[in-house]
């Protein structure tokens, strides 16, 4: 197929400015710029369950939500394949097939396993198979659709380690039929892993610390307004940190030189405001006041996207249901060769029906 990009996100609740600027606004400028063959999008249902299976409510209702905060951020149907991971059944093959060619202390070792068990506060006999796996359940997802690249953030690096290993192992041990990916980290270093609006280390549902991407203009304020700043910076005059500063964290990643000139003039970019607010002088107030400003510039054109697509629900689904039979063709096309590498694709080999007719009429 070529140039292929595939991405998705677990459907547990709506995407926020984490998920944006760590992989959603790439895709769109990958999928407007066209130099990829094929754009793989999916929401990773199966992967949800692994630790909401007493609650599948949770992931039915969600689908609607990150399927329109796909659309409203700008991804196009007709451009990119939009799909369901549990309506391609052909990756809980591959991902059975992979499984046997991993260790459980390979999978143990990966650093964003032992992260999301400790978020999740996860003990180490009740976490659940499904959880513990799906590492090469994702790497499955990745292969299935011979992706090239994948556009994620800092925190997935492991995952694409162990995808590109399975990959490897599995061209070796059969045939050279899989694609190893390479990973596409944002353009912007600050946006590769931006922290929850308490400055905690990542941004999280569960936390209550994410702006959506669907939020009206006054709760994006009331986050910004409490956002983490410099717990030193106590007094205007005082001079402030930047770093490990939520507010210019944010700055960092969604702030441009047209923002300052439009909403605060008096500096020309970020630079000039982050010496002024180190050399003291500018009040935290003041900076949250310019970055609510710059956020809800970024989302008016979402929110008003969102708007459209909310009026016909129905169409979405069937937007849905085309991608999901779009990529399943795509899918059972590389099962037919993983299924012949591995010598069990017992009923379209011709010569293997020959070779037994022969043994056994011999009799």
């Amino acid at each position: 197929m070529g140039k292929v990009i595939l991405t998705g996100d677990r459907p547990t609740g709506r995407l926020h400015l984490g998920h944006y600027v760590g992989s959603l606004r790439r895709r769109v400028e990958l999928q407007n710029e066209g130099d990829f063959d094929r754009m793989f999008v999916f929401m990773a249902d199966v992967q949800a369950l692994t630790d909401n299976a007493s609650n599948p409510d949770k992931i039915r209702e969600n689908i609607v939500n990150v399927a329109l905060d796909y659309l409203s951020a700008g991804l196009d149907p007709t451009k990119c394949t939009l799909y369901i991971q549990s309506r391609i059944p052909e990756l809980a093959e591959l991902t059975v097939y992979l499984m046997n060619i991993v260790s459980v202390s390979r999978v143990q070792r990966n650093p964003t396993v032992k992260t999301e068990v400790k978020l999740r506060g996860f003990e180490n006999d009740s976490i659940p198979l499904g959880f513990f796996c799906y590492p090469v359940s994702q790497a499955a997802d990745i292969a299935c659709f011979k992706a090239t690249t994948v556009p994620a953030g800092e925190d997935q690096k492991p995952m694409l380690e162990l995808t590109r290993e399975l990959v490897n192992r599995f061209n070796k041990l059969y045939a050279p039929v899989l694609v190893e990916p390479q990973i596409m980290l944002p353009t912007n270093a600050t946006a590769r892993r931006l922290p929850g609006t308490d400055g905690k280390e990542k941004m999280s549902k569960s936390l209550g610390n994410c702006i959506y991407l669907s939020d009206d203009a006054d709760t994006v304020w009331q986050q910004v307004k409490g956002m983490y700043t410099d717990p030193t910076h106590l007094n205007v005059s005082d001079p402030g940190h930047v770093e490990g500063n939520a507010v210019f964290t944010y700055l960092d990643a969604f702030a441009t030189d047209q923002d300052f000139a439009d909403f605060w003039p008096e500096f020309k970019n970020l630079d000039e405001l982050k010496a002024a607010y180190e050399h003291g002088g500018i009040g935290d107030m003041k900076c949250k006041k310019m970055l609510n400003k710059v956020i809800n510039r970024m989302l008016d054109p979402i929110r008003a996207r969102r708007a459209e697509y909310e009026k016909d629900i129905p169409e979405i689904f069937n937007i849905l249901k085309k991608g999901c039979e779009s990529a399943r063709e795509v899918a059972a096309q590389t099962m037919d060769e993983v299924r012949k590498a591995m010598r069990i694709d017992y009923f379209e080999d011709e010569e293997l029906i020959k070779e037994q007719t022969a043994k056994f009429s011999g009799k």
